[in-house]
């Protein structure tokens, strides 16, 4: 398939999992060679020096550059940048990075050469994924330290991980005929797409998760013998916001057939817990909904710098690498996907508290056994985790560069934590899963609907629910593994 010229979060997600060969248009060629052949004229014109193609770089802005030695520029600003620590970035990230890099280049706005943008694409296609590291990046200049990493390879330098070790073991990539030219190693460590693919990655998750949060909402009310009144459309009507409505339409259709949601009810009303899922949940999926459509004009935009426009005869210095436009959005995800496991939680606590006809911690000898006592202590123990990690990254800045770059938006920090949170949400999901199904056998004979058993089958079928103590963390991973990222929901 092709790069477009306009993808949304959808495609991208598509494209990935197809696993299909990506290649550049032909109205994209046209662009980049345009573009490059236009930077490579004004590079031989006598003129003022252009930032980044015959100067030096951040606070060197000001250093000229002799002709004979903007080839040997390009490549030391990609070694020198390459300054990375920490963990390594997964894999699957990585493979976005290179995509998403390619996607930028593609618009003919950077000089680069084709064979540099054709070179992005090899390595996607043929899973030759560079070693690249988690911390470096302020999230200004664009992603330096680890658009670095990825850059190296494609100039035969750096590190790659051995597909045939099972990418578990890193090795020196092939030999290249790369050859940067002028501005080409800028371009290719100016941007956001370190930002960007940890981004898209949490997207994919985080919708994942809202999707599953319903079904499981549904599961834990029949498991607590809930009310359904609070779900109906009339009050969600009188306050329409989408996400509010989607959940109470989602949540009902979930338990849609259930016996137990039909039996006459003892108590009044519900805690907030249960009772204000379309709410929470609500609000959840209008945040998701708004940092998506930030994220789908950032991938489909161009974040090096300078920027060359061959028709308008300018290059021009800006700051479209500047990530603030990402690390707020990136903040946000990371709280709306915390609140979804937070009241999780709270569901996962009602139903271990010994109330509405079940016994307490799920167990039919508390005492002599403990139940799922702990299963909750552990889902609050992240949710308190989550709490530390909400801490907005794009609200710091430091000044770098001897002052040139003053103000940063600390964004890839915001990136790296956000999933941090997004899979911790995933693990209290699990135990979520655990509790309620275990719950639901509490209320035999009677059944819950279609959805829920089908999610209560495939629980069942994964792990060991029955009653009597045993190592939990065993049967909840299985679920997470499973049944959480697996995208199965009955």
């Amino acid at each position: 398939m092709e790069l477009a010229e306009h993808h949304s979060l959808n495609d991208i997600r598509n494209i990935v999992a197809s696993g299909e060969e990506v290649t550049l248009s032909a109205a994209a060629k046209a662009k980049i060679e345009k573009c490059h052949a236009y930077l490579l004229q004004k590079v031989e014109e006598v003129g003022p020096p252009i930032y980044g193609v015959n100067t030096g770089f951040g606070s060197l802005c000001n250093t000229e550059i002799d002709k004979k030695d903007l080839a040997q520029l390009q490549v030391n600003l990609v070694r020198s940048h390459a300054c990375g620590a920490g963990a390594y970035v997964p894999r699957d990230i990585i493979k976005l990075m290179l995509l998403l890099k390619a996607q930028s280049l593609s618009y003919g706005h950077s000089g680069v050469q084709l064979a540099t943008v054709e070179k992005l694409l090899a390595f996607y296609n043929n899973d030759t994924l560079p070693v690249i590291y988690e911390l470096g990046s302020l999230g200004a200049s664009g992603d330096l330290a680890p658009l670095s990493h990825l850059a190296l390879p494609l100039i035969g330098e750096g590190e790659v991980w051995d597909e045939e070790s099972s990418y578990t073991q890193k090795r020196k990539p092939e030999p290249s005929d790369l050859k940067l030219g002028p501005k080409e190693g800028l371009a290719l460590i100016n941007g956001t797409q370190f930002m960007q693919a940890y981004g898209v990655q949490c997207l994919f998750k985080a919708e994942d998760i809202l999707a599953r949060a319903d079904l499981n909402a549904a599961m834990c009310l029949d498991a607590y013998d809930g009310r359904k009144e609070a779900f109906l459309a009339y009050s969600h009507q009188i306050r329409p916001h989408q996400g509010q409505l989607d959940t109470a339409k989602a949540v009902l259709e979930h338990l849609e057939g259930s016996e137990i949601l039909a039996q006459d009810k003892v108590h009044v009303q519900d805690p907030y817990s249960m009772r204000c899922v379309p709410q929470v949940h609500g609000a959840s999926k209008d945040a998701v909904a708004h940092v998506k459509a930030v994220f789908e004009t950032e991938i489909n935009s161009v974040t090096d710098n300078p920027n060359v426009f061959p028709d308008e005869d300018l290059v021009l210095s800006a700051g479209n690498f500047h990530g603030q436009t990402l690390a707020l959005q990136l903040d946000f995800l990371a709280i709306a996907i915390a609140e979804i496991g937070s009241i999780a939680e709270r569901r996962i606590y009602r139903l271990v508290e010994g109330k509405r006809g079940l016994p307490a911690f799920l167990t039919s000898n508390p005492g002599l056994e403990s139940g799922l006592m702990i299963a909750q202590y552990t889902a609050a123990s992240i949710v308190s985790q989550n709490k530390q990690l909400c801490t907005p990254s794009s609200v710091d800045t430091i000044e770098s560069s001897n002052g040139q770059e003053d103000h940063v938006s600390m964004g890839a920090n915001a990136a790296t934590k956000c999933l941090r949170v997004i899979e911790n949400v995933e693990r209290i999901q699990a135990i979520e899963q655990l509790t309620a199904a275990k719950a639901l056998e509490y209320r035999r004979p009677l059944q819950s609907s279609k959805s829920v058993e089908d999610l209560l089958a495939k629980i069942k079928s994964i792990a060991d629910i029955s009653d009597g103590d045993k190592v939990w963390a065993d049967e909840v991973e299985k679920i997470r593994k499973y049944v959480i990222l697996s995208g199965v929901e009955g």
